[in-house]
């Protein structure tokens, strides 16, 4: 698709740079893509909001695309992440400040998908101060643990074969992932349709187990799958890894919020193919009574189609980041 005038910048933020692109002007929105994407993910919305008056912005997050991908896992947690953002928020903050006083914004709405709605669920959780709304996709908030760590628990429950089990061990998915070439890796995570739980069976690697569609979705292209391909081509997959291996750190970090209710305006978008909605009992979460008093303020929409509703349902999703946006601007 043609994405029109877009600006890309390099930003120096929380130690490192960070690759954003960026359009329109007015209220700050923030857009934050998920596993295995970048900031092109979201090209669809981009256009619509810019168009409809917000200034949007989507970086590349650390260890993506054409953002600084530190060696390390310590350094993929969710305070290394907010952290991140938080600066971003800062800079655009000033660049208002230096063309119009009148439009200086102290918060920002924030919309996520997959690991961006997590980053979002705590960019919210730890800075309310900075989030005017959060829009969640894919990705509910689930509270901590208060006991078990998430490797631990996702291995005791699902086994080797669980995906994020087999992401753990530096190296292993990447030799594993190195077996394809990068379209098809692409084709088989982002044209996922399966419904359960992504479990490879005893003794496969949760890539080979991924099904490689012979027919592409009518919501996406082979130029477009190709221009992620090169993306992971030049950048490689071991910085969007190393979320899933910061994730017991995370648990060991997020102690002091234990209990804690994400209390800034939300909307919770969901597929309902999505992996695991029905076969992990995400629907009863999503639509009970824990998940509504985590998160006080939420509206669920629980629409037609599977993980990546963003690209596959990209006009509906698009109208509803605009609804809760203007909502929002009028309150």
């Amino acid at each position: 698709m043609d994405l029109g005038e877009v600006n890309h910048q390099r930003i120096k933020t929380n130690g490192i740079w960070l690759h954003v692109v960026e359009k329109g002007s007015g209220p700050l929105v923030l857009l934050l893509h998920g596993f295995p994407e970048f900031w092109y993910s979201w090209r669809h919305q981009i256009t619509f909001l810019a168009s409809h008056g917000y200034h949007v912005v989507a970086p590349d997050l650390r260890g993506c695309g054409d953002s600084d991908s530190p060696p390390s896992p310590s350094s993929y947690t969710v305070l290394h992440l907010a952290g991140d953002l938080v600066g971003l928020l800062d800079y655009f903050g000033e660049q208002q400040i230096m063309t119009d006083l009148a439009l200086i914004f102290e918060k920002a709405f924030v919309v996520g998908h997959d690991w961006g709605a997590v980053l979002g669920w705590h960019l919210s959780l730890f800075r309310p101060d900075r989030v005017k709304g959060l829009m969640a996709m894919s990705v509910p908030y689930f509270p901590r643990d208060p006991v078990a760590k998430a490797i631990e628990s996702f291995r005791e429950r699902f086994g080797d074969g669980f995906y994020i089990s087999q992401f753990q061990e530096p190296g292993r998915a990447e030799r594993a992932f190195a077996r394809y070439d990068y379209l098809t890796v692409m084709k088989k995570f982002l044209l996922i349709n399966k419904t359960d739980l992504l479990i490879a069976p005893g003794g496969m690697e949760i890539i080979d187990h991924l099904q490689t569609p012979a027919v592409l979705p009518p919501w996406i292209t082979e130029e477009e799958l190709q221009v992620y391909a090169d993306k992971f081509e030049e950048s490689g997959f071991t910085g969007p890894l190393n979320y899933y291996r910061a994730m017991d750190l995370n648990w060991e970090l997020s102690a002091p919020w234990q209990g804690a209710k994400v209390t800034v305006p939300t909307k919770c978008i969901v597929g309902d193919k999505d992996i695991g909605f029905d076969a992990y009992r995400t629907r009863e979460y999503v639509q009970g009574d824990t998940f509504k008093g985590l998160v006080p303020d939420l509206e669920v929409v629980i629409l037609e189609g599977h993980h990546f509703i963003h690209e596959e349902r990209a006009h509906e999703v698009s109208q509803e980041i605009l609804t809760f946006l203007q909502k929002l601007s009028v309150e």
